[in-house]
């Protein structure tokens, strides 16, 4: 029965994929989001035990991933389109906790208690109209207080504090928080900031199947294989890519120091 229905929905998908690229309706696209949403939901399901965004927001992220995917489909190519879909939906989710989950990973415990902590100060100060002491917090969540001060400590610094953060008073004029805290490797982030924008520019003046390549490799985490299958070319035929954009890029960036 279970194969009947994958045979249906592939039916289902390759039909709505044709009437899509031939009429670029929005209402086919969000059909066909809706019947492969089960990629999506497995995708979210193995990475929310990953991280500490939501499922909902993986969810949402993901569905991102798949629009991608249903407009970069070629038929003609004879793929299977959950095989094509899921890098997408995946290189989404990772590029989004790349950028917005937290620096440093909290254990999921941890952030457990760190919000039942919020419920029984609310109720200890209801009750006895004053904050409660650590020990009183580490009793009523039946933890040691040096387990919860470490939780604590964890949850504050869950996130890099800017070395560009303006401190001091207005009157006497601002400085950032750089300038105050040597740090050596302050200059070392500023020159990848740099090199990062040469790569941008370099990017661009490759040729575009080697810059395809390199975005799928480096930038969407595919394996030689996959983008091999996703560009409809050899292993070989990446691997050669990868060595000449690599080459051309040191080249270009070298170039954009003189």
């Amino acid at each position: 029965m279970s194969t009947i229905l994958t045979q249906d929905l592939k039916h289902q998908t390759l039909q709505l994929l044709r009437e899509y690229q031939q009429s670029g309706s929005a209402s086919i696209r969000n059909q066909l989001v809706k019947l492969n949403l089960g990629l999506v939901r497995k995708e979210a399901h193995y990475w929310v035990n990953q991280c500490t965004e939501s499922y909902e927001d993986l969810l949402q992220v993901g569905c991102l991933g798949l629009i991608s995917a249903i407009e970069k489909f070629n038929i003609s190519k004879g793929h299977a389109f959950s095989s094509f879909a899921l890098p997408y939906i995946r290189g989404e989710i990772q590029h989004y906790l790349r950028d917005k989950g937290c620096s440093v990973r909290i254990p999921r415990r941890w952030l457990a208690i760190r919000q039942q902590s919020v419920e029984i100060t609310r109720n200890f100060h209801t009750k006895y109209n004053r904050q409660p002491t650590e020990a009183e917090v580490a009793a009523g969540l039946e933890i040691s207080l040096q387990e919860w001060q470490e939780i604590k400590l964890a949850y504050q610094n869950r996130e890099p504090v800017s070395l560009d953060l303006p401190v001091g008073d207005a009157e006497e004029g601002s400085t950032s928080l750089g300038e105050l805290v040597p740090d050596s490797q302050y200059r070392s982030f500023q020159l990848a900031q740099e090199d990062q924008l040469r790569l941008q520019q370099a990017l661009v003046q490759l040729e575009n199947r080697t810059r395809e390549v390199l975005e799928f490799v480096f930038l969407q985490d595919l394996t030689q294989k996959e983008v091999a299958e996703q560009l409809d070319i050899s292993v070989v035929t990446v691997s050669r890519r990868v060595k000449k954009g690599l080459d051309m890029l040191k080249i270009l960036m070298v170039g954009a120091e003189e």
